[in-house]
This record gives C-alpha cells, sequence and structure tokens, in this order.
C-alpha cells in the first residue's frame, strides 16, 4: 500500500466514492508529497468542515503522493473519469480546458495579495470551463519567480538561450519573451532536471524551495519583475457530487471556498518563510532586479501579454 494520508473515514478504496453504512468516504487525490503543508493548511480543515456539516455523513480521505494515479496533469482526468472524486491540480497543465481561468495568471492581472478574492468574486465568469466538473476551490499561488541552478539573472540579457522551466503555456510565452527557452514540466520533475543541467532555471512560486526541496539544487533565486502567478484547484467528479443530498453539496461548497481562501494564505506565508530561510542560507542569493532591470522584464512581458 503507497504512502497517502488519511483525514477521516476507515476504509482504503479505489474508484468512486465509497459508501459505508450510510456514510460517504470522498478520496481526494494529490499528486505533491505527503509532506506537503497544504495537507495542514488546507485539506485537514476542509474534511473537518465536510465532516462537522454532514454529521459525519461525508468524510474526506487524502491520497498524497499520487496514490491514485501518478501524473499532475493527469489530475483532472482522474477526476472526470471517476478515479478520485475530488483532485488538486493546476489548471494550466491542461490548459486547453481553461483558457480564461488561465489568463488570471498574467502579468498584470491579478495580485498575489488580493487574487483569490478578486477570483472567487468574479467565480461565475469562469463556469463554462468548469462543465464536466464541479469547481470545489480555486486560489492563485504566491508569484513565480526565477529560482536558478548555477547561473545568477541579473539583467533580462542573463536569459539569453537558457532553458527555464515554466508551469503553463501562458507562463512559457512570458519566458520566451524574456529571452529563454520555456521547458513545460510538472513540479515534482524540476528537481531531477535543475540537478542534471536539463534545466537552468525554474518558474516557480518559492514554497517549491521547501516543498519540492528545490533549495538544494537552487544557487540564486531572482525577483522584482512583474512575473505570473499560477492558479491551484480543486475539482469534484459531477456524477459524485449530483449523487448527494442538498445539504453534503453546500457544505462541500462553502468548504471550498474556505479552502480557497486557507490555500491562498499558506502559499503566501510559506513563501515568505522560504524565502528567509534561503536569503540566510550560505552560498545562497536573492537578486532583486534594479528599477531600470525590472522594467526591462515588464516591457517584454506587456508586448507578449498584447498578443494572448
Amino acid at each position: 500500500m503507497g504512502i497517502f494520508t488519511k483525514l477521516a473515514g476507515a476504509t482504503l478504496a479505489l474508484g468512486m466514492a465509497t459508501q459505508t453504512a450510510g456514510a460517504t468516504e470522498l478520496k481526494l487525490a494529490d499528486f505533491q508529497p505527503p509532506t506537503h503543508f497544504v495537507v495542514e493548511k488546507v485539506y485537514t480543515p476542509f474534511a473537518a468542515a465536510v465532516s462537522e456539516a454532514t454529521g459525519g455523513d461525508v468524510t474526506v480521505e487524502v491520497y498524497m503522493g499520487g496514490e491514485l494515479g501518478p501524473g499532475p496533469a493527469e489530475q483532472y482526468n482522474r477526476v472526470v473519469d471517476g478515479v478520485a472524486d475530488i483532485a488538486f491540480s493546476l489548471p494550466g497543465y491542461t490548459a486547453s480546458n481553461f483558457p480564461k481561468t488561465l489568463l488570471t495568471e498574467l502579468p498584470g492581472s491579478i495580485d498575489a495579495a488580493t487574487g483569490t478574492d478578486r477570483i472567487l468574486a468574479n467565480i461565475d465568469m469562469l463556469s463554462d470551463e468548469y462543465r464536466r466538473v464541479v469547481l470545489v476551490a480555486l486560489w492563485n499561488n504566491a508569484p513565480n519567480l526565477l529560482l536558478m541552478a548555477e547561473k545568477p539573472v541579473n539583467t533580462l540579457e542573463d536569459l539569453a538561450g537558457l532553458n527555464i522551466r515554466v508551469p503553463s503555456r501562458n507562463a512559457g510565452i512570458v519566458v520566451q519573451a524574456w529571452g529563454a527557452n520555456p521547458v513545460s514540466m510538472p513540479a515534482p520533475e524540476i528537481y531531477n532536471a535543475m540537478q542534471t543541467g536539463v534545466l537552468d532555471g525554474a518558474m516557480i512560486d518559492a514554497t517549491a524551495l521547501g516543498a519540492f526541496k528545490l533549495a538544494e539544487v537552487t544557487t540564486s533565486v531572482t525577483m522584482g519583475m512583474d512575473t505570473t502567478i499560477s492558479d491551484f484547484f480543486l475539482v469534484m467528479n459531477r456524477d459524485v457530487f449530483d449523487g448527494l443530498d442538498e445539504t453534503a453539496q453546500a457544505a462541500i461548497l462553502e468548504a471550498g471556498k474556505t479552502a480557497a481562501i486557507n490555500g491562498h494564505d499558506a502559499w503566501a506565508g510559506v513563501a515568505e518563510g522560504a524565502l528567509a530561510g534561503f536569503a540566510a542560507t550560505e552560498g545562497k542569493a536573492i537578486v532583486t532586479l534594479s528599477e531600470d532591470e525590472a522594467a526591462k522584464f515588464n516591457a517584454a512581458s506587456a508586448a507578449a501579454v498584447e498578443q494572448i
């Protein structure tokens, strides 16, 4: 049996929601490691809220590390197909399904501090992109930075020709406008790619320094420019959701709103701490672009965004 984190329920099973003695157990899939902070900060309170609101009739069990199937990009389809009842992933991994959602990634579209509040306030504008599933939660992460394996990036010219991992198509357009070669790659694969020289660096938020141990293969972090801000979501199998009573449905959606806020706050707080720890480590450097250099990055980004 693989590694998983059990938040509620008692029986390990795969497939659609498990029903035992009148109770329904929902399986939540996440490709991130079982030590990831999302378990404590997001999933534990989410599961507790659903269980409490339904009097224990609906519980949530969380399977981390790809327990219900590997591959970050496959998580959305696992919900559609009913392998998982709920799944965490990034819209950017299946970008063709979420063109409007991914507009929020672009530099200047949302602010990292207030983006989730704006998304939640205008969530109905995105509803047509989630017809095949139920959108439970959607939030933005901390700003994506440039984590560099060896060569520090102090100027726009420093990026010329480098291979930089990107989380989505739109992020790739921005990185290409900066003069680098965008490489699409899920977060769990970045460590090995940077360690072996396949990647020169990665565009990702600072939480990855700890959550995916990227501090071990990163020598410098560049920040100070307008950058992309990735989105994360929790989506649910529509048939499973429709099979629940109104009380349970309302409980899941309400807990989802709180999960989005908790997710945003967790990513922001962990990113801040990770950057501070990285900066205090011998041999590591935080590069904050000068105002003039940041303006060069921002001008290149703006020109690319206008073409999207």
